[in-house]
């Protein structure tokens, strides 16, 4: 394993709020840097995580549209891909988990916390590492929807607007898998999170109106934050969604605005206290 360090000088920090802020950044950085290291060593896997999405759109693209009528008659490949920008969000969250939860179990986090470095570094560089690597596997998949026929129709920035929102959930839903990582050590942490992912994943406006659910399920469905980011993004994207009157459906962009900070509100503290009471 390779340990980042600072300098001679980290062992006696100044204590100026200006430096500590600069030291906290460096760190940050370090432990952001130390997780594109990982990566390198496993290209593989992080080709993978950004295949897999592509695949699921042809898969669900070419052997289901067929069956599936959109609102409005638009074309399946339109209506498909923001949704699938919103699920992708979802996706990969097993690797983090995966990795805070080894760290946490093999000593490694142990071992950070008794540096002098700043206490929310190694979550925070986690959360920055996954959300490029997630900015990356997003541009991938919206090089493969404008491929397929796929296009937003209501200038550009709209369309940052919509990336933006899908963003915003995958940052939410990061804090989500890290404190599950760190509360949870071992092989179950990985089990916890699949059997999350794909109800979450599945059990929303993605791929089928909520209408069409029994009633209990399609409320569950519309009130799912991931219908709420794709709602969103469809709206934003100018491309076909599905249709309703009540107030959830008018208010797509506001809910995927509430819902990732409400979770960020809730799992970012809680990660940071998580990882500050390890071992204690």
């Amino acid at each position: 394993m390779t340990t980042f360090i600072h300098p001679s000088e980290s062992v006696n920090r100044p204590n100026s709020p200006g430096q500590r802020f600069l030291y906290a950044i460096s760190d940050v950085w370090t432990m952001t840097r130390r997780d594109f290291m990982h990566w390198r060593g496993r290209p593989g896997t992080i080709l993978l995580g950004w295949l897999f999405p592509v695949m699921i759109v042809l898969m669900f693209g070419f052997l289901f549209g067929g069956a599936i009528r959109v609102p409005g008659d638009g074309g399946y490949f339109e209506f498909l891909m923001p949704g699938m920008f919103a699920m992708t969000m979802v996706f990969g969250l097993e690797t983090t988990v995966i990795s805070v939860a080894s760290d946490a179990s093999k000593g490694v986090t142990d071992r950070f916390r008794s540096m002098p470095m700043n206490a929310s570094a190694v979550v925070l560089g986690r959360c920055i590492a996954d959300m490029l690597n997630s900015i990356v596997g997003l541009a991938v998949l919206i090089g493969t929807g404008l491929l397929l026929g796929w296009q937003w129709h209501d200038g550009l920035n709209a369309a940052i607007a919509a990336i933006g929102l899908l963003l915003l959930l995958r940052f939410a839903l990061l804090w989500v898998g890290i404190y599950i990582g760190l509360s949870t050590k071992g092989p179950e942490a990985v089990v916890s999170v699949q059997i999350l992912v794909w109800p979450i994943g599945f059990l929303s406006s993605v791929f089928v109106d909520p209408s069409s659910m029994p009633a209990w399920l399609g409320a569950i469905a519309e009130w799912n934050p991931l219908s709420a980011t794709a709602a969103a993004a469809r709206e934003l994207f100018m491309n076909p969604g599905w249709q309703g009157d009540n107030w959830i459906a008018r208010n797509g962009i506001l809910l995927a605005i509430i819902w990732p900070i409400a979770l960020t509100a809730v799992f970012l503290p809680l990660s940071v206290r998580r990882y500050r009471g390890l071992r204690r």
